[in-house]
């Protein structure tokens, strides 16, 4: 939200939200303080080059950490892992989408997973607004449903951290008290924050403001705290502190990923801020005590 003096609401407050008063509730009943173990879902299709680096990058921040990377990242193996009880952090990095049509089946996509007619490009979009492609064909069954996600176990997470698109929405619609959404699953799984978002982000600049999210998070921020530092930061870096950045950072960009990024920066000066529109950033939102 822009204020009259052209500032953004974000600059100026911390800012945190609730499905509903009953989850709110159930948010602060719910102390989470260990946070050592992380369970990731990085890149099941395969096809969003950026994510890699973000998982990569955010699972050396933490001691233990269990990760289903690509064409390990199926349901089978997700639905065998036994032990999400004693999960601190729990992070998909992958394509998502919301039914509004049928909420309970909005899905976050694993390893051969598929859309069906939705004409999305989620997490795809750059910089220089070229988008890659994303496969049309028909529905499969290796997806984790909304549905899916209220019987998890997570008596111990501290955060779930869902790095895909529209994982935020609810059915507008439905004006019941308690609305389904992502967030409010996995609430009820057990969760005590929640960081999702409302539309179909750009895969270059969320894998930025993801790790830049749990370096604040290894300050000891809190979670709305850390995801509101995280959006200023990448809404004002330059290009040249981009780059900086990167480089003190060590962050780990192999070859072709470094040529696609001075690809994606090819027209802007060092002074340009490449992520200065709230598309970027804007869509994030804390679920959180």
């Amino acid at each position: 939200m822009i204020l009259n003096d052209g500032s953004y609401l974000l600059d100026s407050y911390e800012i945190t939200y609730s499905p509903s008063c009953k989850l709110l509730q159930l948010i602060k009943n719910q102390q989470r303080p260990n946070f050592e173990k992380l369970f990731a879902i990085q890149n099941p299709t395969n096809n969003l080059s950026y994510t890699d680096l973000e998982v990569e990058t955010i699972s050396s921040y933490f001691d233990s950490a269990e990760i289903l990377a690509k064409e390990k990242a199926t349901k089978t193996a997700f639905n065998s892992y036994n032990d999400f009880s004693s999960i601190n952090c729990l992070h998909f990095s992958c394509h998502g989408y919301f039914n509004i049509n049928s909420p309970l089946e909005s899905s976050l996509l694993l390893a051969n997973s598929s859309l069906h007619k939705l004409g999305f490009n989620n997490r795809c979009k750059g910089v220089s607004g070229e988008l890659s492609e994303m496969s049309n064909t028909e529905t499969k069954t290796e997806n984790l449903t909304l549905a899916e996600v209220f019987g998890l176990n997570l008596s111990q997470c501290r955060l779930v951290t869902l790095s895909a698109c529209e994982t935020g929405l609810t059915d507008f619609t439905d004006l019941s008290d308690e609305y389904i959404s992502f967030p409010s699953s996995f609430i009820y799984a057990g969760s005590s924050n929640v960081v999702s978002n409302l539309w179909k982000v750009s895969d270059l600049s969320t894998a930025f403001l993801m790790i830049k999210f749990y370096q604040n998070l290894r300050q000891n921020f809190t979670v709305s705290v850390a995801l509101n530092k995280a959006q200023i930061w990448l809404r004002d870096i330059t290009k040249k502190e981009l780059q900086e950045w990167i480089k003190n950072n060590q962050v780990p960009i192999d070859v072709t990923l470094r040529h696609d990024l001075k690809y994606q920066l090819r027209k802007l000066s060092d002074n340009d801020q490449p992520f200065k529109d709230p598309f970027y950033w804007a869509a994030f939102s804390a679920i959180s005590q």
